[in-house]
C-alpha cells in the first residue's frame, strides 16, 4: 500500500510546482507581461554570475547590475537602467520568462476549466444513460458516437472559425473553454455509463429501491459515488489534452490574442525558421509543456494502478 502511494508523490510535486508558479506569476515574474523594453528586442537570456556571493545580472548593454530580492512586490529584479531577462525577450522587448508565467495561467486554467465542463457533462449524461436506459441511453450514446467519429481538431477549427475574431481576451477565454469542454464530454460519459450500468444492479441499490427510494436518491446516494474513481482518472487524461488544444488554437490565432499571453500565442512568434534558429529561447513555452504533460500522465498512471490494486 505504501509503495503504491509513493507513486503519487513525484507527479503531485511536479504539478504543484507548475500551478504554484503560474498562480504566483505576479510575484515571481520580474516584469508585467505587457511591459516592453524597446531598446532590447530579441535580447538573449541574461548571464547570471556571482561576485562575493552576490548574484549579478549582465544587461544587454554589457553592464552588470546586482540582483535585488523582494523589491517592488516582486521576488527579484534589478534597479534601472539595468534589466534582467532570464529567458531573453521577444520582438517587442517583452520578458519571455514573465510572459511564460503569466501565459501559463491562461493555458492551465483553460485545461482545468474545460476538463471540469467535460466531466460535469459526461457524468450527468452518462449517469442518465446508464441508470434509465431506453431511449435516453440510445439517443445519448448514438449522438456521442457521432461526435467521436468526427475529427475533433477540425471540428474545433470549424466551430471557432464561425465565431467573431475580434473579441476581448475574457470572451476568447470563455469561448475556448466552452468549445473545448463542450466537445469532449463523450468519452467520460461512456465510461460513467458503464459504471452506472453495473452499479444499478448492486444488491444495496436494489434493496434501497425495494424500500421505496426514488431515482434521484439512488443516483445521489449510491450510484454517483461509484463513478468518482473513473472521473478522477479521466480528469488527469483530459486536462493535458485540453491544454494542448488551447495551445494549438492560440498558436493558429484562434484563441486568446495579444497582448494577453498564452503559451500558444507566444509560440506563434517562433513559426519562422530563422526565428527559431537565431532566437531559440522563444521556444520556452514548448519546453515547459513537456514536464507538465509528463506530470499528468504519471498521475494518471498512478491512479490507474491504484484502481487495479484495489
Amino acid at each position: 500500500m505504501m509503495r503504491d502511494l509513493r507513486r503519487f508523490w513525484p507527479p503531485l510535486v511536479l504539478l504543484a510546482a507548475f500551478h504554484a508558479a503560474v498562480v504566483l506569476a505576479g510575484f515571481l515574474a520580474p516584469y508585467d507581461y505587457a511591459e516592453q523594453h524597446r531598446d532590447f528586442p530579441y535580447a538573449p537570456p541574461s548571464r547570471i554570475h556571482l561576485v562575493h556571493l552576490r548574484p549579478y545580472a549582465e544587461s544587454p548593454d554589457g553592464k552588470s547590475y546586482p540582483i535585488e530580492f523582494l523589491v517592488h512586490g516582486r521576488l527579484f529584479g534589478v534597479r534601472p537602467p539595468g534589466v534582467v531577462f532570464l529567458l531573453g525577450t521577444d520582438g517587442s522587448g517583452r520578458d519571455v520568462f514573465s510572459r511564460l508565467l503569466y501565459g501559463g495561467r491562461v493555458s492551465l486554467l483553460t485545461g482545468l476549466a474545460a476538463a471540469l465542463l467535460s466531466l460535469v457533462l459526461g457524468t450527468a449524461l452518462g449517469t442518465i444513460a446508464g441508470f434509465f436506459g431506453g431511449w435516453p441511453d440510445q439517443l445519448l450514446m448514438r449522438g456521442g458516437e457521432l461526435m467521436m467519429a468526427l475529427p475533433w481538431f477540425y471540428l474545433l477549427l470549424a466551430v471557432r472559425a464561425f465565431l467573431p475574431l475580434h473579441i476581448s481576451a475574457v470572451e476568447a477565454f470563455a469561448l475556448l473553454i466552452a468549445i473545448i469542454g463542450g466537445i469532449g464530454w463523450v468519452r467520460p460519459a461512456r465510461l460513467v455509463r458503464g459504471v452506472v450500468l453495473a452499479g444499478r444492479e448492486n444488491g444495496f441499490v436494489q434493496a434501497a429501491r425495494g424500500f421505496g427510494a426514488g431515482s434521484p436518491y439512488l443516483i445521489r446516494r449510491h450510484v454517483l459515488p461509484l463513478t468518482f474513481p473513473v472521473v478522477l482518472t479521466q480528469a488527469t487524461v483530459l486536462i493535458p489534452q485540453y491544454i494542448l488544444a488551447e495551445v494549438t488554437l492560440s498558436f493558429l490565432g484562434l484563441g486568446v490574442g495579444e497582448p494577453v499571453p498564452s503559451w500558444g500565442n507566444m509560440l506563434a512568434e517562433a513559426r519562422q525558421y530563422h526565428t527559431i534558429v537565431e532566437h531559440t529561447w522563444l521556444l520556452a513555452p514548448a519546453i515547459a509543456i513537456v514536464p507538465l504533460l509528463l506530470g499528468f500522465l504519471l498521475l494518471a498512471d498512478a491512479l490507474s494502478g491504484q484502481q487495479v490494486s484495489t
